[in-house]
């Protein structure tokens, strides 16, 4: 039997390095209201808030 070459990890790594960059493409500017991580986080709140009202609503 041939001994598979070991490529285990590259993948994870792939996908830190992919998360990173996409952090910061939305995190730049983030010191202003208008980035779009500021923009995401509030709709992602606003978003809970109502999920949250609507369960609280009787059937």
């Amino acid at each position: 039997m041939k001994a598979r070459p070991r490529a285990r990890g590259q993948s994870s790594l792939e996908y830190v390095v992919v998360c990173a960059a996409l952090a910061l493409a939305l995190g730049i500017g983030m010191g202003s209201d208008a980035s779009v991580l500021v923009q995401l986080l509030d709709a992602l709140r606003v978003a809970y808030q109502r999920f949250g009202f609507a369960l609280s609503l009787p059937w």
